[in-house]
């Protein structure tokens, strides 16, 4: 018997807000959080905006000293765990250490130490690089952070699929759950990745918006969409046994119900062009779900604002939903927010949560005009309160990722 996994908490970091309340409240507001790159100089650069995570003071989240062993990324890691843990309710003097794992993963680490490092390197020598380079920049120190500021001994992962991470990351802890290796688990994703060399890198690659208006450089599924916008930031869940959570008196947000997860095996960077690896992906999750299609009402899309990926992400709905593709309700988190990367499955799968639990399918802002073969429902215009039972996140990565989660309303 699989056991039944429920959502107990949730925190975020992100550029409209700095927890779960005020990301939620700009998303349902259309408030964008995009604007020009204040991180570094981009005279140089073809892309200048970003959407960047505002007023964050690490002290305000977690010890001083703490905070300055850890990069940007992980402390946008811990302070959304923390806030995750405390919505949770979650007494670890009370629960087994060892029986509470960690699967919080980040797409890149920290180019900031990379960078920073890497310039002593070259102007004073190999002796004055930082001792502590390498654990400062590797992408698992989000995971292991989390672990070590609350005391958590159980499994503890970091999965690494691009911009597939996070949901890659909550659909293992969600098996981990299922099969007992773990009756808790802290999982999502965080990234910080709005640097030179990171910026300089996703340009090259032609991925990034090169736009100059804020409300008109992450338009997902627009016929004037030119890439993606980087995000940071973070989104971290607390999944649950639902015994676990029902003895001790959890409140419970959502269950988890499906998770599906597949390679195009096709292209480092593009996706399938017909769809069909993501369309397999949402396949696996709505079976695992144990419902139909027709039951979905919700699709949180990937929805980056690149060309390919819309068109595609749209073939992949319709080849998974078939005739119902063109009644379920579609938007994008990133045209508010950009494109978290690592984080992104992390902070979408709350907004499934939420949607759920207040009826609200949010806009994809700054869609006006649908681009050719961009044909559905991606909620145009203003939100749209209905009733949602079922959501799905897709996340997909370079490399060919594919990941889908199935969320759904609560019952005992």
């Amino acid at each position: 018997m699989k056991r039944r996994v429920v959502v107990t908490g949730m925190g975020a970091i992100t550029p409209i807000g700095n927890n779960v309340e005020h990301f939620w409240n700009g998303l349902k507001e259309k408030k964008v959080g995009i604007g020009p790159i204040t991180q570094f100089d981009t005279t140089d650069y073809k892309a200048k905006l970003a959407a960047e995570v505002k007023d964050f003071d690490a002290k305000d989240y977690m010890d001083p000293k703490a905070a300055k062993r850890m990069e940007r990324f992980v402390q946008f890691a811990v302070a959304a765990a923390k806030e995750a843990l405390t919505m949770s309710g979650l007494d670890m003097e009370k629960e087994d250490p060892y029986r509470v794992g960690v699967s919080v993963g980040s797409g890149i680490g920290s180019l900031q130490a990379l960078e920073r490092e890497h310039k002593k390197l070259l102007e004073r020598g190999p002796g004055r690089v930082n001792p502590l380079l390498v654990p400062l920049m590797i992408s698992n120190m989000a995971a292991g952070n989390v672990g070590i500021q609350f005391g958590l001994k159980g499994k503890c992962i970091n999965v690494v699929t691009a911009c597939a991470t996070g949901t890659n990351c909550i659909g293992e802890a969600y098996r981990s759950i299922q099969y007992g290796e773990a009756d808790v688990m802290v999982a999502g994703g965080a990234e910080a990745s709005i640097t030179p060399l990171g910026v300089a890198g996703f340009t090259a690659l032609t991925a990034l918006s090169t736009a100059e208006d804020p409300l008109r450089a992450s338009i997902p599924f627009d016929k004037d969409r030119n890439g993606f916008v980087m995000g940071e930031g973070a989104g971290v869940v607390i999944l649950e046994e639902l015994e676990h959570a029902l003895k001790r008196g959890a409140t419970i947000y959502g269950e988890v119900a499906g998770y599906g997860t597949t390679c195009d095996a096709y292209h480092i960077t593009s996706p399938a062009e017909d769809g069909s690896g993501a369309a397999r992906a949402m396949i696996e999750a709505i079976k695992d779900a144990g419902i139909t299609p027709e039951e979905l009402d919700y699709v949180n899309a990937h929805g980056t604002s690149t060309h390919h990926n819309d068109l595609f992400e749209t073939l992949a709905i319709k080849a998974a939903l078939g005739d119902h593709a063109k009644n379920v309700k579609i938007n994008s988190t990133k045209s508010m927010v950009g494109h978290l990367l690592g984080g992104a499955g992390g902070v979408e799968f709350i907004v499934c949560v939420k949607s759920i639990e207040e009826g609200f399918v949010h806009a994809t802002a700054g869609l006006e005009e649908e681009g050719e073969g961009c044909d559905l429902n991606y909620t145009k215009g203003e939100g749209v309160a209905c009733d949602v039972n079922y959501a799905i996140s897709n996340s997909l990565g370079f490399g060919g990722h594919n990941a889908s989660i199935l969320v759904k309303k609560y019952q005992a």
